[in-house]
């Protein structure tokens, strides 16, 4: 072989070596988050309370944990299939594979840890160590008082075992590699007293993932410039879901909201006497789980209006939803 040539095959050679290297490094390196806690949450009445209500009505976990009737206006849970996962996130949703949420009954949690549990709710980190997909807003869970977390296992401890095998999630290349750089350690805080209104709403849009739907994304990030501005596309069976904007422009977004205008609309999905309509084609329809958020108490609502008045008002216009 010529020297050139010689040159030219170590060089491609080179190449390989590190770019298997890298992918190598990529798998079996990382996430790398440390190992899960050592940790035992007492499964007590006021934790499972607690627990049923920020896993219900704030980080409402149970969204995406159980089956949605998208036959019905914002998709309404089915009755008797909380926690026992199965819901699919895939390519036809525009996700980069196929995703699958978990069972996260007893029956499929007897053999994790507190810990173990802790760790995927605030890190995205599974027992077994690999990365979950983000479309568990893990990153917003990482910044929750540990306490509030405590709770949602003690929660999740206490519902009723489901039998449900789930299939494994498979992401497509090159997202498998890159899935696991996201997982990042946790950066918990502690939740603010209610006296201080705006930080204790600030606290609850966080643990809600409010600025997950509504903010558009780019390459997989949100677009921290628009946050909280709305137009967030969601593909669906029925057409393009578009998430509001929920910064305080009086055009586009809550500017001219009252703070009883904006608890009002979470609590009337909460009467008793409200039943979400069946849809004929066509009909307006959201992803938004408003029967979840409406069980949110009314002091927590007006806390969480207070922060959002104080975000920078940002004009968008967005058609809210684009049938097919």
């Amino acid at each position: 072989m010529k020297p050139v040539g010689k040159i030219l095959a170590y060089t491609a050679l080179g190449i390989v070596i590190a770019i298997g290297g890298g992918l190598t490094y990529l798998k079996m390196a990382l996430p790398d988050v440390g190992p899960p806690p050592q940790l035992k949450v007492t499964v007590s009445p006021e934790r499972v309370r607690r627990g049923e209500y920020l896993a219900n009505h704030v980080s409402v976990c149970m969204d995406c944990h159980s089956t949605r009737d998208f036959r019905k206006f914002s998709g309404p849970m089915v009755e008797g299939t909380l926690g026992k996962g199965g819901a699919v996130f895939g390519e036809d949703e525009g996700f980069p594979g196929t995703f699958y949420a978990s069972n996260i009954t007893p029956t499929a949690l007897k053999n994790w840890t507190d810990g173990e549990i802790f760790r995927a709710i605030t890190t995205g980190v599974s027992k077994d160590g690999h990365a979950l997909f983000p479309v568990m807003p893990y990153s917003y869970y990482g910044r929750m008082d540990p306490e509030d977390v405590y709770d949602i296992i003690a929660y999740l401890r206490s519902i009723p075992a489901q039998e449900n095998a789930v299939p494994e999630s498979k992401a497509d290349f090159p997202f498998n590699f890159i899935l696991n750089t996201i997982p990042e350690p946790a950066t918990p805080q502690q939740r603010p007293s209610e006296s201080d209104e705006v930080a204790y709403g600030a606290y609850l849009v966080n643990a809600a993932g409010c600025k997950e739907c509504h903010t558009r994304e780019e390459n997989g990030q949100v677009i921290e410039t628009e946050a909280f501005a709305g137009g967030r596309e969601f593909a669906s069976d029925v057409g393009v879901l578009v998430s509001a904007n929920l910064t305080p422009d009086p055009e586009t977004g809550l500017g001219r909201w009252t703070r009883q205008d904006f608890i009002a609309r979470f609590k009337s999905f909460a009467d008793s006497t409200y039943e979400l309509r069946s849809l004929k084609h066509g009909d307006f329809q959201t992803i938004m789980p408003w029967t979840m958020y409406g069980g949110m108490a009314e002091k927590d609502l007006g806390a969480m209006y207070a922060y959002l008045q104080t975000l920078k008002p940002v004009l968008r216009v967005t058609q809210r939803f684009i049938p097919y």
